[in-house]
C-alpha cells in the first residue's frame, strides 16, 4: 500500500486517489528561458518514477506538465538575443524534450503551454475578481491575500510573519505586501494579450491553476513540485484556486529535496551550476567514459528524493561502478546452461524476497534508494549462483526479475553494456519509457542518433496479455493506455469477436 508524504500535512499518509485505480497528477515545469540543470532533472525524475510505480501497481494516470513560456525572465533574454518571447521559448521547449529523452524521462499525458490557455487564465482571473478576493489596479490585478484565511496552510507560515519580513519590492498600489499579481499590464515590447482590464499577460502562479482546473478537474490527487516551490508558487496557487472554486485544490503535495554542489547549494553566483547538456558534455570526469543518461538515472535515485542530494565527480563516478556491476552480472547470465537447474530453487526465493522488500521500499514514500539496495542485495546472491549449476531458463527468469523490477526506475533496460553514443541501441527494452517528441534521442545512451523503439514480439504478447486481464476485470482506461502504448511502437491490435486479439507491425 503506498504511503506518500504530504507537505500539507507533514506526515505520510496511505495514498487513496479520488477515483478507484485512476491518478490524476500535476507537477509544475520549467520556465523556458534556459537549458535545464540537474536540479530540474531531478524533479523530472522523481515524478517520472512516481508516475511508473502508480502505472505498475495499475493505475490509469492522467499526468500533466506545464511550460512557463511568458515571463519576465523569457521577456529579457528575448531582447538580448534579439528574437521573440516565443521563439525563445519553442528553443528551450525543444532542448528540455532532448534533455529529459537522453534521460529516459517520458512525456507527460499533457504538456500545456501557458500562452495556449490566456483565455482559462482571464476566465479564473475573472471569478476571482467577481468573488471579491482580487482587485484591478491600473490595468493590474492582484489577490488580495487576508481575504483568504488559510494562507499560509501548505508553507506553515503565518500572514502577519510574512508581512513583518516580507522581502518584496514596495508598492504602494497593494492592499498587503504580499498580495500577487493574477494579471499584469503590458508595457511597451512586451507580449500582451486583451482582456477586460487591458491589454497584458498573466502572472506567474495563475497559469497553473488555470491549466491544472482544465485537464484535472476542480480537485486532483497530487501536485508536484521542488521543495523551492512549496512557498509562495504553490501557497498561491491553492489560495487562488481554493478561493476560486470553493473546494480543496490538490489532496497530496509532493516535493523533491534540493540538489547541492560538492556540499554546497548549487548557484550560479558559486560557479558550480550544471546544465544537464553539460553535464553528458563535461569530459574531465573522473573515468574516460561520457556520462550516460542511465548513469545520472541511477545516481539520482541512489538519495531519497525528499533529502537534500550532494552532486560530485566521485558520486558519479560510483553510480558507474554500482551499474558496471549490474550488467556485468546481466551479461554473465547470457550465457546457456541446458542441463542445469540444481540451484533453481534458490534463485527462485532469492529473487520473491527481491520483489517483496522492493516493493516493500517503494511504498514506503517511493524509497527509491531502499528498492535500489534491493536489487544490489538480489545481484549479490546471483552473483554467488551464476558459475554454477544454473539453467539457461533459470538464468533468463532472473534477467526478466532485474529488467521488471528495473523499469519501474528507469534502469536495466540494455542486454549489453555499452557507453559509446555512437553505437545504437542493442536490445532496447521500450518500457524505460520516452516520449514520443524525443523519440530520435537514446534515452539511455545519449546523442542523436536515427534509432527508433521497438519492441520484441514477445514483449508484444506480454502487453496484450495484460491488456486481456484489464478487459476482463473491467478497467478498460488500462486496456486504452496499453493499446495507445503498443500504436506509439507502431503495433496496431485488432479485437477479435471471441475476446481474443491480433496484432500487426
Amino acid at each position: 500500500m503506498l504511503k506518500l508524504f504530504n507537505t500539507l500535512t507533514r506526515r505520510q499518509e496511505v495514498f487513496e486517489p479520488i477515483e478507484p485505480k485512476t491518478v490524476r497528477m500535476y507537477v509544475c515545469g520549467v520556465t523556458v528561458y534556459d537549458y535545464c540543470h540537474i536540479g530540474h532533472a531531478r524533479s523530472a525524475l522523481v515524478f517520472d518514477v512516481l508516475r511508473r510505480y502508480l502505472e505498475y501497481s495499475g493505475y490509469a494516470v492522467t499526468f500533466v506538465k506545464n511550460f512557463t513560456d511568458v515571463d519576465d525572465k523569457i521577456i529579457k533574454r528575448a531582447n538580448e538575443q534579439g528574437v521573440s518571447s516565443g521563439a525563445l521559448a519553442t528553443k528551450y521547449i525543444q532542448a528540455y524534450h532532448e534533455d529529459m529523452g537522453r534521460m529516459g524521462i517520458r512525456g507527460a499525458t499533457e504538456e500545456p503551454r501557458a500562452t495556449e490557455h490566456i483565455a482559462d487564465i482571464i476566465q479564473l482571473t475573472e471569478q476571482l475578481v467577481n468573488r471579491e478576493l482580487a482587485y484591478v489596479v491600473d490595468g493590474d490585478v492582484y489577490f488580495e491575500v487576508s481575504k483568504y484565511p488559510e494562507y499560509g496552510r501548505l508553507s506553515k507560515r503565518r500572514l502577519e510573519d510574512l508581512q513583518a519580513g516580507a522581502r518584496v519590492e514596495v508598492d504602494e498600489r497593494k492592499r498587503h505586501p504580499m498580495d500577487f499579481a493574477l494579471w499584469k499590464s503590458s508595457k511597451p515590447g512586451e507580449p500582451a494579450w486583451e482582456s477586460p482590464w487591458g491589454p497584458g499577460r498573466p502572472g506567474w502562479h495563475i497559469e497553473c491553476s488555470a491549466m491544472s482546473l482544465r485537464y484535472l478537474g476542480e480537485t486532483f490527487d497530487i501536485h508536484g513540485g521542488g521543495m523551492d516551490l512549496i512557498f509562495p508558487h504553490h501557497e498561491n496557487e491553492i489560495a487562488q484556486s481554493c478561493g476560486a472554486t470553493g473546494k480543496e485544490f490538490a489532496r497530496y503535495w509532493v516535493h523533491n529535496g534540493f540538489v547541492q554542489i560538492n556540499k554546497e547549494k548549487m548557484s550560479k553566483s558559486l560557479g558550480n551550476f550544471f546544465t544537464i547538456r553539460e553535464i553528458f558534455e563535461k569530459s574531465e570526469w573522473s573515468w574516460s567514459e561520457e556520462v550516460t543518461g542511465e548513469i545520472l538515472r541511477y545516481f539520482l535515485l541512489s538519495t531519497h528524493y525528499h533529502s537534500p542530494l550532494d552532486f560530485s565527480d566521485q558520486a558519479l563516478k560510483e553510480a558507474k561502478n554500482a551499474l558496471d556491476g549490474f550488467y556485468d552480472l546481466f551479461n554473465r547470465l547470457h550465457e546457456t546452461n541446458e542441463s542445469g537447474g540444481e540451484d533453481g530453487g534458490l534463485l527462485q526465493a532469492a529473487a520473491e524476497r527481491t520483489r517483496e522488500s522492493f516493493h516493500r521500499s517503494m511504498d514506503d514514500d517511493l524509497n527509491t534508494s531502499a528498492a535500489i539496495a534491493a536489487l544490489q542485495g538480489l545481484r549479490s546472491e546471483v552473483n554467488k549462483m551464476v558459475d554454477k549449476d544454473l539453467s539457461t531458463s533459470n538464468r533468463k527468469n532472473v534477467r526478466h526479475e532485474f529488467r521488471s523490477l528495473g523499469n519501474i526506475l528507469g534502469l536495466f533496460q540494455l542486454d549489453k553494456w555499452q557507453f559509446n553514443p555512437s553505437v545504437p541501441c542493442v536490445g532496447m527494452n521500450v518500457e524505460s519509457g520516452m516520449s514520443i517528441s524525443s523519440r530520435k534521442t537514446h534515452p539511455i545512451l545519449g546523442g542523436q542518433s536515427s534509432w527508433v523503439p521497438t519492441l520484441s514480439d514477445s514483449e508484444v504478447e506480454t502487453r496484450i496479455a495484460e491488456r486481456r486481464e484489464a478487459k476482463k476485470r473491467k478497467d478498460f482506461k488500462r486496456a486504452d493506455v496499453i493499446r495507445e502504448e503498443l500504436k506509439s511502437f507502431g503495433i496496431t491490435i485488432e479485437d477479435k469477436p471471441d475476446g481474443t486479439a491480433r496484432w500487426k507491425r
